[in-house]
């Protein structure tokens, strides 16, 4: 599956001056699917940390 975002993921990555990357947006849109997929097929190491709880 190919996501039109997964291209500005990439600028982003070549970006001599880029800045922290924060993803949002609505509930089951698939962010953390693509974050997931870019994490694996761009960088040789990828850590996934899910900081929601359930209290």
């Amino acid at each position: 599956m190919k996501r039109k975002l997964y291209s500005k993921l990439l600028e982003w990555k070549d970006s001599a001056d880029r800045k922290p990357l924060i993803i949002y947006g609505a509930r089951q849109v698939g962010k953390t699917w693509l974050l997931k997929e870019f994490g694996n097929k761009e960088y040789k190491n990828m850590v996934y940390v899910n900081c929601h709880g359930n209290n």
